[in-house]
C-alpha cells in the first residue's frame, strides 16, 4: 500500500513540477540570488546552501506564512517536506515544485532532560523498531500522509491506563498532517504515533502546542518529556538526546505555478468564511482564545496593580535599601523583551513545576504591569506639591489619611490616562504567549490559518476582537477616571466637605 501511494505521490509531484516553468525556475541553481523561505529551526536550508550561495534565506514561524509570502512576491520559493506539500497543493492548486528534491531528512523524537530520559529513550526506540517490523509506521504513513483527509481523518486520544504516569509532549499543533487541531482536539500523524506509544507503555500523554523553534529548547530544559518531528543533524546529536528515526521524507522547493482555480472573488470569500468559522465549529476556538486572552489580561492588571501599589507604599518614604531594590527590579523587567521574560519564567524559573503556560503568563505580565504601576505612582504623587501634605497634617489628618484622602486622588488624575494606555499595551503584548504553549487569541488564529490555508478572515477577525477587548477595558478605566474627576462632581458634592467643616 505504501509503495503504491508513494508511486502516485511521485507522479503527482512530477506533474506538478511542469507548472514550475510558469515561475521561470526549473533547477535549484535557477534560484541562486533569490529569496527563499524556510520554517525556523527545521534546518532545511542547509540542504541547498552550497548550490544557491547568493540567495537570501528568510525564516517564517508557520508553513502557511510561507505560502502568503510566496504569493505576495516576498520570496521566490520555499522549502517544505514533500508530504506537507501534498496537503498544501490541495488547498492552493497554483503551487508547484521543482523536479529535483532539495534533499532528504530523517525525523526523530527529542527526549526531555529529566529523570525519565533514559527510560523514555529506551522505550521509544523499542516501540519505533517494533513499529517498523510490524508495519505500524507504514499504516500510519498510509492513513495520515498518503491518503490524508483533513476533514474526516481522526485520531483516538483515549484509552490510556496511565500506570506509569503522564508524559508531556510538545508538538507544533499547526502543521498538517503531522499535528493540527481538528474538531477542537489535537490530531495528526505525530499525535497518533504518541498515543499508540502511550497505550503500549502505560502512559497518559498531555499535548502542548508550541512554535516549532520552541520545541527543542523546551524539551532540553525538562519542561516537556518528548518533542516531536525533530530533524536529525550533527549539532542536535551532540546537544540533544534523540530517538531513532520514525519517518523520512524528501524536501521540496515550492514555487508558483499556473492558477487553476475557477472560483470568482466572492466565491472565494464565501468559501474562506465557511472554512474559517463554520467548518468544525471553528468559531468556538476564537471564543476560547479570546477568553484566555481576557483571563491573562484582567488577572495581570489586577495583580500587577496591587503588587505595584504595595511596592510603592513600601519605598515611598525614601528608604535607601528598599528604593535600590525597587530600581533594580524595574531595570530588570523593563529592560527585558516580553517573549524572553516569559520563556525564562516558563522554561527556567517554573521549569520543574506543573504551572501551566497561562498562569506563567499571568505572573510575567503582572510583574511587567507592576513596574509600570510603580512608575505611574511616582510620577503622579511627585506632581502634587509638598505643601498640600503639610496643610492636611496641619488640619489634623494622619500621614496615612493625608496620602489616601488628599494626595492619591489628585495623583490619580495625572497617571490614570497613562494607566489606560498601559492596559491597551498589555492586551497587545499578550499576543506572544503562544511561545509558551498558551492557546490565546493569536495562537488560535495561527492554528486556524494552518488548517484553512486562509489568511484574510483569521487575521481580520482576530484584529477586531483585540479592538473590542481593548475598548471594553479602556472604557472601564475611563469610567473610573471620570468618577474621581473633581470637575465632573455636582455642586452639592463639592460643597459637602465645606458644610461639614463649618
Amino acid at each position: 500500500m505504501k509503495k503504491i501511494a508513494v508511486l502516485f505521490s511521485m507522479i503527482a509531484i512530477a506533474s506538478s513540477a511542469l507548472l514550475s516553468a510558469a515561475s521561470g525556475f526549473v533547477t535549484i541553481e535557477d534560484l541562486d540570488g533569490r529569496n527563499i523561505g524556510v520554517q525556523t529551526a527545521v534546518l532545511y536550508e542547509e540542504l541547498i546552501r552550497d548550490r544557491v550561495p547568493d540567495s537570501t534565506i528568510q525564516y517564517y514561524t508557520m508553513p502557511n506564512d510561507m505560502i502568503l509570502a510566496l504569493k505576495s512576491g516576498k520570496i521566490d520559493a520555499y522549502l517544505i517536506e514533500e508530504v506537507s506539500y501534498g496537503v498544501q497543493k490541495k488547498n492552493h492548486p497554483d503551487l508547484a515544485v521543482l523536479d529535483e528534491p532539495a534533499g532528504y531528512i530523517n525525523a526523530t523524537c527529542i527526549i526531555g532532560n529529566n529523570e525519565r530520559q533514559d527510560r523514555l529513550l529506551s522505550e521509544l526506540n523499542a516501540f519505533i523498531a517494533e513499529s517498523h517490523a510490524n508495519g505500524l509506521l507504514d499504516e500510519l504513513y498510509d492513513y495520515w500522509i498518503a491518503d490524508f483527509d483533513p476533514v474526516n481523518d481522526t485520531c483516538d486520544i483515549t484509552g490510556f491506563t496511565g500506570e506509569n504516569g503522564t508524559i508531556a509532549v510538545a508538538v507544533e499543533g499547526g502543521y498538517e498532517p503531522f499535528s493540527f487541531i481538528s474538531n477542537g482536539n489535537i490530531s495528526g500523524f505525530d499525535v497518533d504515533f504518541v498515543c499508540r506509544f502511550a497505550r503500549a507503555y502505560g502512559y497518559t500523554p498531555e499535548f502542548y502546542e508550541v512554535p516549532f523553534e520552541a520545541i527543542a529548547p523546551g524539551v532540553e530544559s525538562g519542561k516537556y518529556d518528548i518533542g516531536m518531528n525533530i530533524v536529525v543533524s550533527e549539532e542536535r546529536n551532540e546537544t540533544g538526546t534523540l530517538s531513532d528515526v520514525y519517518y523520512s521524507t524528501p524536501i521540496r522547493l515550492v514555487v508558483l505555478g499556473d492558477d487553476e482555480s475557477a472560483l470568482g472573488f466572492f466565491e472565494k470569500l464565501a468559501q474562506s468564511f465557511e472554512k474559517t468559522f463554520l467548518r468544525e465549529g471553528r468559531w468556538k476556538l476564537f471564543v476560547q482564545g479570546a477568553g484566555v486572552t481576557m483571563l491573562i489580561t484582567v488577572s495581570s492588571i489586577l495583580a500587577g496593580t496591587i503588587l505595584g501599589f504595595c511596592i510603592y507604599m513600601l519605598c515611598r518614604k525614601g528608604g535607601r535599601l528598599m528604593n535600590s531594590g525597587t530600581n533594580l527590579f524595574l531595570w530588570l523587567i523593563h529592560g527585558m523583551p516580553t517573549v524572553l521574560l516569559l520563556m525564562i519564567l516558563y522554561y527556567i524559573v517554573f521549569g520543574s513545576t506543573k504551572l501551566s503556560g497561562t498562569w506563567v503568563s499571568v505572573v510575567g505580565f503582572s510583574l511587567m504591569f507592576a513596574c509600570s504601576m510603580i512608575d505611574m505612582l511616582r510620577v503622579g504623587c511627585n506632581a502634587i506639591g509638598r505643601g498640600q501634605f503639610e496643610a492636611s497634617t496641619a488640619m489634623g489628618y494622619s500621614e496615612g489619611q493625608s496620602f489616601f484622602r488628599i494626595i492619591l486622588p489628585q495623583a490619580a488624575q495625572h497617571f490614570l490616562p497613562i494607566y489606560r494606555n498601559e492596559v491597551v499595551t498589555l492586551i497587545k503584548e499578550t499576543s506572544v504567549v503562544g511561545y509558551i504553549a498558551v492557546l490565546d487569541l493569536t495562537k488560535i488564529s495561527d492554528l486556524v490559518r494552518s488548517r484553512t490555508y486562509e489568511a484574510f478572515f483569521p487575521l481580520i477577525v482576530t484584529a477586531i476582537m483585540y479592538f473590542v477587548l481593548s475598548a471594553v477595558l479602556t472604557r472601564i478605566v475611563t469610567l473610573v477616571e471620570h468618577s474621581i474627576d473633581p470637575k465632573r462632581r455636582k455642586r452639592e458634592n463639592i460643597l459637602k466637605g465645606v458644610k461639614e467643616w463649618e
